[in-house]
Order: C-alpha cells, then structure tokens, then sequence
C-alpha cells in the first residue's frame, strides 16, 4: 500500500529515529513531574502549578499546508491533600503537528508512605484523549488509510510509583494502559483510517548534591519508552522504541538556575531560569534545543518557556491567628 508524501514527512518530524514522540516532549522535564507520573501528585509537600510552551523545530520549512513544527501548550497542577494520605494532581495538554491535533486532559491521585527520610508514591490517572486529523493530500486516490477531516475521543487510564526525598527522587509510570484504536472518515469514506493510542513508559531519576550552602547540583535523566504491540509481545522493549536525556542543572539560592543536557540522537539542550516574588514561588525558565544529529526532516532549534508557581507549603502543626479590634490598633 502506498503511503503519502505528507504522512511520510510527518512521521519523520514527530519521530526522527524513535517511536517516543507519540506524545509531546519537553526540556523542562526536571520540573514537570506532574506530567511524567500521576504519583508525584502532592509529593513535594506543597501545591505547584506550572505552565509550559514548547515550538519543536521552530520555524521548520515543510512543503504542506500547515507546517511541521510541534507546537505543545500544557498546564499542570499538584496538591497535597492530608486528608486523602497523599496529593491530587491534573495536567492539560494541546499539541499541533501539521494537520494533526491532539488534547489530553488527566486527573490524579496519589497515595503517600513514609520511606526512611523521604515519601513514596502510589499512584493512579484517568486519561482523556481527543484527536483530531485535518485535511490530507494523497499520492494513491483510493488510500483507505488517509484520513479526511475526522475526529474521535477515548478514556484511558495510567498508573505510576514515585519516591521523593531531600536529595533523591525518582518515578517510573505507564499510560495509555488500554491502549486504544481511534477511528477516522478516510478519504473512500468510512472510518477506516485507524490511530493507536500506544502505551508509553517513563523513567526518571535526579540527585540534589549540595555543592556549596548556596549552590545545589542536579543530574537526572530520563527515559522514554513506547511499547508497540500488546502487552507480552516479543521486542516490546527495544532500544529503538526508546529516547533518552541526561541533564546538569546547577541552582543558586533556590533563586538562578542554568544547566545543560543532550537527548540522545537529537540534540543539545541548555535552560536557564529565576525565581522572584516572596519565598521564589514565582519561576520563569527558558531551554533551547539545539538539533545536531538526523538534520532532515527537522529545524536547528526548538524553544521552550515556563512558568511556575510555587504555593506555601500548609502549617499542619500551627493553630489559626485569633484576630480581634483589641490588636487592631
């Protein structure tokens, strides 16, 4: 069966060398627990809500309608809830790939235990997936796999551990457990142009090494994981079907932060970022990609901003002030 030009294009932009760009990824992974695993959700002990936007190879030169950049807007949200024995959390998703569309909307909960000097948690999701495909060109007229202007939408579900200390923490999650077939009007009609939600896997680990009372170092890495087929399959786990990223990242008094990082077989990446407003609840950070490796179906740069807000950890042990006219004066 032939395929066309524009989806052949398409699934090199959103893929280069791996299947891991099913779905949207970002530099920022160091802050953005709350979209790798539903565990984390409330596990730093205060509520965090964290905005982030991405344009992946900005500026990228394709031949068809819409462009091929990436383009990622997401808002993520983490509470801790004593009364629940551990934290809620949701994160909401846009990503635009030329003529494909996605929305990803997932609440969480996540059930803390007490592990030596730091917390372990449990965690489960329920996902929302709506997808959309735009209108296509063909080489072969009668490509019963060539979607036509359709839509479709499914629940899913995902779980996760997460473990978090003062100077460790990692997490691995699996989503997209049901692993769903959408279903779209091809251009011969019908809806047999077909789109499997797979199931992806991420593994992260950091480590906070105090290099100095005022300087913090923070290696961490993470892994990417997409397992096509059903679960059991023989080569589901292949180095493949995987991407990896390492990064250093060094903070200043909680206050300036900057680090470096590469994605294998990708790029080169590098952020920098400050905090202002009482306590540094209020963070700005910016990372850029450098593309150096698999130039072809890419541009040189990828541009990410973030922004965060850090909410005061709650006084579980303090009573309420007791305001009175007496005081007031």
């Amino acid at each position: 069966m032939k395929v066309t030009l524009l989806s052949t294009l398409l699934l090199t932009t959103i893929a280069g060398t791996t299947f891991a760009q099913q779905q949207p990824q970002f530099t920022h992974y160091g802050f953005n627990g709350m979209y790798l695993n539903p565990a984390y959700a409330g596990i730093k002990g205060q509520g965090e809500i964290t905005a982030i936007g991405r344009y992946q190879y900005y500026n990228y030169g394709a031949t068809f309608d819409q462009g091929g950049e990436p383009k990622t807007y997401m808002l993520t949200g983490s509470f801790p809830v004593q009364v629940l024995g551990g934290g809620i959390g949701f994160h909401v998703y846009r990503d635009e790939i030329a003529q494909f569309e996605m929305t990803n909307a997932q609440i969480s909960y996540s059930k803390h235990i007490a592990v030596g000097e730091g917390k372990l948690g449990i965690g489960i999701q329920g996902v929302y997936n709506y997808l959309a495909k735009g209108e296509y060109r063909f080489i072969d007229e009668n490509d019963s796999s060539i979607p036509r202007d359709g839509s479709d939408s499914k629940f899913d579900a995902g779980v996760g551990v997460w473990y978090e200390s003062p100077t460790l923490y990692a997490g691995l999650s699996v989503n997209n457990l049901l692993r769903s077939e959408y279903a779209f009007q091809s251009v011969t009609g019908g809806n047999s142009a077909r789109y499997i939600g797979e199931n992806h896997s991420y593994f992260t680990v950091g480590y906070n090494i105090e290099a100095s009372s005022s300087v913090v170092i923070t290696p961490s890495a993470l892994v990417k994981m997409v397992m096509p087929g059903k679960f059991g399959d023989d080569g589901k786990f292949t180095f493949k079907n995987n991407s990896y990223e390492a990064n250093v990242r060094a903070t200043f008094n909680d206050k300036f932060w900057g680090g470096v990082g590469y994605r294998y077989d990708e790029s080169f990446t590098g952020m920098a970022g400050l905090a202002l407003a009482k306590d540094n609840a209020l963070r700005i950070g910016y990372a850029f990609d450098f593309i150096a490796f698999n130039q072809d179906a890419r541009a040189l740069g990828s541009h990410e901003i973030m922004l965060s807000y850090r909410l005061a950890k709650p006084n579980l042990n303090g009573r309420p002030a007791i305001r009175t006219p007496r005081y007031s004066f």
